[in-house]
């Protein structure tokens, strides 16, 4: 199966020099794709969304798309249950059978429950840095703040707040979705992502940092995932700073939040972008490497290998 993928990974690429001159159909897949947020998800910052321009970009292409509405902040089987909600939603709408999920960060493992609790509605799950084996930075700030301690209710009463607040500024009606950042912070952890993928095993690989995944497990649904591998991209880039310090609490490639392994699912695509983190989304303000693939452009490519795929 793999060396099939390997086939047509090497069809899509020679193939894109003579579709990018049909820019209209070139992501033009079966199902519509579905784009899932991570951890403080937001609508429109600043006039910046979470994915920034590449909606559009796949709308320019040729793709039907939808960004989900979640929790910012919450355990992944809640945002699973919200965004299955929103997929049963898409499917009414659009009259389509299935979807195409793609997550960034803890979108990863949001979709991953998507689709292992309901195959039957999803074509296929694409992983952007998803937290698939947990964070370093989630289990040391989670370490820092004992359960049910009065630190951990002052943490919870702040950053819920600072949910609720950024929801308010970027348009989103504060409260809609329920709000727990420790639940979010403890899915995020290494230990409770290790619960998570005995209970949703669907196309992780055997070990951490491992490369066999299955791309079409046996539910049915196509895996596959990216992630980048830096945390200084770019001198004007205002994340970088920030990224570079969270990046210190690993000791292996990472992006500043999640490392290359932590990201493997599937068919890994490329797991070593020189992109942080924001980057993998085209965040901040687009601002990315000098010498390395536009952002956009993996997403749009991706969904071109998805309508190879009939997806």
């Amino acid at each position: 199966m793999k060396k099939l993928f390997l086939a047509v990974l090497l069809l899509v690429n020679l193939s894109y020099l003579s579709t990018s001159a049909h820019a209209g159909s070139y992501s033009q897949t079966k199902y519509p794709i579905v784009l899932v947020h991570g951890l403080f998800g937001f609508d429109d910052l600043l006039w910046v969304d979470y994915f920034y321009k590449v909606p559009s970009a796949l709308n320019r292409n040729g793709a039907q798309v939808y960004v989900a509405t979640v929790s910012p902040a919450n355990a992944t089987e809640v945002r699973g249950e919200q965004l299955l909600a929103y997929v049963q939603e898409v499917l009414a709408v659009s009259g389509a059978e299935k979807v195409n999920l793609i997550g960034h960060s803890h979108g990863g493992p949001t979709i991953r429950y998507v689709a292992s609790v309901a195959p039957e509605l999803v074509a296929s799950a694409s992983s952007v840095a998803g937290v698939n084996w947990g964070s370093p930075v989630a289990d040391l700030v989670r370490a820092g703040i004992e359960p049910d301690s009065a630190l951990e209710g002052v943490a919870k009463t702040v950053f819920d707040g600072f949910t609720n607040f950024l929801e308010l500024i970027t348009g989103s009606n504060p409260g809609e979705l329920p709000t727990d950042t420790i639940a979010a912070l403890e899915a995020l952890t290494t230990e409770k992502t290790l619960e998570f993928n005995a209970a949703y095993p669907e196309g992780m690989p055997s070990s951490y940092c491992a490369n066999d995944g299955d791309v079409l497990a046996s539910n049915g649904v196509y895996y596959f995932s990216w992630s980048g591998g830096s945390t200084y991209t770019n001198v004007f880039d205002i994340a970088d700073p920030a990224l570079a310090l969270t990046g210190l609490a690993f000791n292996e490639s990472n992006d500043g939040l999640v490392s290359s392994c932590s990201s493997h699912l599937g068919y890994v695509l490329k797991d070593n972008y020189k992109m942080n983190h924001l980057d993998e989304v085209n965040q901040t303000f687009g601002i990315h490497h000098l010498f390395e693939t536009d952002p956009v452009s993996v997403f749009v490519q991706q969904a071109n290998l998805l309508k190879q795929l009939g997806l």
